[in-house]
């Protein structure tokens, strides 16, 4: 035996390993939103992890900066792991724009880092879910991102969300009027912290960060939590910003219209004047998205309109417009009302094994399921079935095949449903038929 000490395992504070149910729930998310996307025209792309510090540096705003995880490679480079994907989405773009055409619609699935304080259901490494459409300034893009929001979370079917729409041009108009327009960076980064320290707390901020008056603070949340319908707010908000914010309301007014067009239950949309999202690069219209049931997480899907992004790469202007799904905040935010059920695996079974001798033939059975169409895993090992039972329940099978030497001498087999125990003795002829009839009435 060695003498060299042993190693404790752990991970680094805000990084955590995923066991296989966690992971089942991470893809069936994933998977979902993956088929939203297809079905709106988006395409996969992938990005690398690093990226050059200088492609990274000052697009998320300073305090981004100060969270990047930054570091001299082994050829002396300045690089950094990337803390989105919309950011190297700016830079792709402008690299293979040339190749890709536009407009061009792209999701993107990956993980991303960010040195910040760790907090429920956010981690210093991440996986970021995006879908954006580049080259248009057309507002049906911006609708389209809305409803790809709506019809994601529609096909999870966890209850009951609202997604709340902003335009970054509203705020600017809301600024302009109050003389903020200097201030206008430090003025949204204190607005989005409204849902965590509440108006008294922003007010407090934007006094003495931000040097506003307690006047101009006063008149810039009143506007920020106007209530009422859609068009009420629209309509107050013009009025408080004696017109410098029309575009913006117009804006907001079309995709709000775009969206009932859609079918899109009026319960569902919120226009809502503290959406500001605290990263710089947003310049139209933004999204954030709450679960009915837990609020309080923060928001499980955002995004936004950003026209100016990857001039910073090119000089061809490249328009965009997505958004982000939370993997990882929306997950803890199930497992905490519940609903992780939702992500079970598909029905499947288990073949035990009773004689090692014969693996090759509950090999084969279970081949033919699975080209069946059916899930199967095979049990490594000939042990006891009391062994193999426990671990087809541990594992959430919902079914069981049986196969000893008497049913080897008779062609049968025993199907047993682990939810009832029950035990259905049949030909083996007739396995694949039953096991679907089976696991088509466990899933109803």
């Amino acid at each position: 035996m060695s003498d060299r000490p042993i190693i404790r395992p752990r991970t680094l504070k805000g990084f955590r390993d995923f066991l296989p149910e966690a992971m089942q729930a991470r893809e069936w998310l994933i998977d979902t939103a993956r088929t939203v996307f297809r079905s709106h025209g988006y395409e996969p792309i992938d990005t690398p992890a690093l990226e050059y510090t200088e492609i990274l540096l000052g697009k998320g705003g300073a305090e981004t900066d100060k969270q990047l995880y930054r570091f001299e490679d082994h050829g002396g480079r300045d690089v950094a792991l990337r803390f989105d994907l919309t950011v190297p989405l700016a830079r792709f773009v402008a690299q293979h724009i040339g190749e890709l055409g536009v407009p061009f619609k792209r999701y993107h699935v990956g993980p991303v880092w960010r040195g910040e304080n760790t907090q429920r259901g956010r981690y210093r490494e991440f996986m970021q879910c995006d879908f954006d459409t580049i080259g248009t300034e057309s507002l049906a893009a911006d609708t389209e991102a809305a409803l790809v929001i709506h019809d994601v979370f529609a096909a999870l079917d966890i209850g009951e969300f609202t997604i709340h729409l902003n335009n970054r041009l509203v705020l600017a108009g809301l600024l302009a009027e109050l003389g903020l327009a200097d201030r206008t960076a430090d003025v949204l980064r204190s607005i989005d912290k409204l849902p965590k320290i509440g108006r008294q707390g922003v007010a407090a901020d934007l006094e003495e960060l931000v040097g506003a008056s307690p006047a101009q603070a006063d008149r810039l949340l009143a506007a920020l939590t106007v209530t009422g319908t859609n068009s009420e707010v629209l309509a107050q908000v013009a009025e408080l910003a004696g017109g410098a914010a029309d575009a913006g309301v117009a804006a907001l007014t079309e995709v709000v219209q775009g969206l009932a067009a859609a079918d899109v239950a009026a319960s569902r949309v919120k226009v809502d004047l503290s959406i500001a999202r605290g990263l710089d690069y947003y310049t139209g219209t933004v999204f954030e998205t709450f679960l009915a049931e837990i609020p309080e997480i923060g928001s499980v899907c955002s995004g936004g309109r950003y026209d100016d992004l990857a001039s910073i790469y090119t000089k061809q202007r490249l328009p965009g417009v997505g958004a982000s799904l939370g993997i990882d905040r929306l997950l803890a935010a199930l497992e905490e009302i519940g609903k992780l059920d939702a992500a079970a695996a598909a029905p499947s079974i288990l073949m035990t094994m009773f004689d090692g001798s014969r693996s090759a033939d509950y090999v084969g059975l279970a081949a033919m399921l699975r080209r069946g169409g059916l899930s199967v895993e095979l049990y490594p090992e000939a042990k006891k079935l009391a062994s193999q039972l426990k671990y087809a329940d541990r594992k959430g099978h919902r079914l069981a095949v049986i196969i000893g030497d008497s049913e080897w001498e008779t062609g049968t087999a025993q199907v047993k449903d682990m939810a009832s125990r029950v035990s259905h003795t049949i030909d083996l002829t007739e396995l694949l038929d039953t096991c679907r009839q089976l696991l088509g009435a466990t899933a109803g």
